[in-house]
């Protein structure tokens, strides 16, 4: 067997820790990282907004990562495109995802593959959402407050 190749897929707009977070511990799981950049067009159709950072800005971003191998371009919706392109046998994604219909359907393509998903914790404190509210001027939401033990 070769090297355990790894994918963590997405918009990575206006890189923030959460993003590294996610790089680093899907990093710790496999041999190769690449991160999927999903394309600017990919990324209105599935969240109704383009990126304030543009496709290229981004994956230069992304690539100049030690701890990234490479980077592949997103430019289609469907997950199969890019196991096609990249060839990678583990897919990493937020814990957001874990028994969710879109985290169920990633799992039910992915298993004839031969690919594991992997859900890695997902950083509350901060979003390109949220990062996004605050630049456009509304009220970004904050994370429930944790009970005083």
């Amino acid at each position: 067997m070769g090297p355990t190749i790894g994918y963590v897929p997405g918009v990575f707009d206006l890189f923030h820790v959460g993003h590294l977070n996610v790089l680093r511990q899907a990093r710790a799981a496999c041999d190769v990282l690449v991160a999927g950049v999903v394309s600017d067009d990919v990324c209105e159709r599935a969240k109704g907004v383009r990126p304030f950072v543009p496709l290229g800005e981004r994956i230069e971003i992304v690539d100049s990562l030690a701890i990234v191998d490479a980077t592949y371009a997103e430019t289609t919706l469907d997950r199969e495109d890019a196991w096609r392109e990249v060839g990678f046998h583990r897919v990493f994604k937020g814990d957001d995802w874990r028994g969710s219909p879109r985290g169920l359907d990633l799992e039910r393509r992915m298993a004839p593959l031969g690919v594991e998903v992997r859900y890695i914790p997902y950083t509350a404190h901060t979003s390109s959402t949220q990062l996004r509210a605050l630049i456009l001027g509304g009220a970004a939401p904050r994370p429930a407050a944790k009970p005083a033990s």
